[in-house]
């Protein structure tokens, strides 16, 4: 399955869909802090959980990227989406209390510009949510779901990723647990399978979930800051002062017969 706007609306308006839709919205809740009169945006394919989570913000976009598609959202009213670019987005700096990133993080050419600029839209210490394909999980490796697309993820992955661009990781969650199987006698044992797999096998959960904050200060390591310094030799020509230490040098080689 492509990262195409109808493949995911068709897939989230099957059986096996609902279920995972239902599955991340849970983990979601776990991890989902509420902020009062907040400026929610949902950038990829979001609008199944800003429905859940986006009624009580101040305003909600859904911003999708140009290369999966758009459909209007929320339905019955007036348009909340935009086509963007994920590393140009349509937003001036600080403007965004939280960004909800579901189908988009492993498709992004460039990762970490994507991050940068989810930087500069957020306020600060506003709140970066991503939810993607875990590279340890069963979801990953079958394309008829969208989590079978794009490049996967570990824990560590994220970690650095975030790190990098200056956002601090906070709360995780993990989900899908249960197979990504059409067959309706394993999808009605979901619940039970997410239960068991929640215990006892973790780390090969079908999604990560996320939540990092912007971080403003950024420290530099000491080994960075040598690396800055520019050695220039002392006995060098540098215009005047330059030319005073060489004649100094000059002057010195004389009186001691050099």
């Amino acid at each position: 399955m492509n990262g195409d706007i109808v493949d995911l609306r068709a897939f989230y308006a099957s059986l096996l869909g609902r279920l995972a839709e239902r599955s991340i919205a849970m983990a979601l809740s776990s991890i989902w802090i509420k902020l009062p009169e907040e400026r929610l945006v949902g950038l990829g394919y979001a609008v199944p959980w800003l429905d859940r989570f986006g009624a009580d913000a101040e305003r909600v976009f859904a911003f999708m990227p140009a290369r999966q598609g758009a459909v209007h959202w929320p339905p019955g009213k007036a348009s909340a989406t935009a086509l963007v670019f994920e590393e140009e987005l349509p937003l001036p700096d600080s403007s965004v209390d939280r960004i909800l990133l579901v189908h988009a993080f492993e498709h992004t050419e460039n990762p970490r510009q994507t991050l940068l600029e989810l930087w500069r839209v957020l306020a600060p210490g506003g709140r970066l949510v991503i939810v993607v394909p875990n590279r340890r999980g069963l979801w990953a490796r079958f394309e008829h779901t969208p989590f079978g697309t794009g490049r996967p993820y570990s824990r560590s992955q994220l970690v650095e990723a975030l790190r990098e661009a200056n956002f601090t990781p906070g709360a995780w969650a993990d989900t899908l647990h249960f197979p990504p199987a059409r067959r309706r006698w394993i999808m009605k044992l979901h619940q039970w399978l997410e239960r068991a797999g929640r215990r006892f096998w973790p780390l090969f959960a079908g999604v990560l979930v996320v939540e990092a904050e912007k971080r403003l200060q950024q420290g530099i390591p000491a080994m960075a800051r040598r690396s800055r310094r520019v050695l220039v030799p002392v006995l060098t020509p540098q215009g005047a002062t330059g030319f005073g230490a060489g004649r100094a040098f000059r002057n010195a080689s004389r009186e001691n017969g050099v």
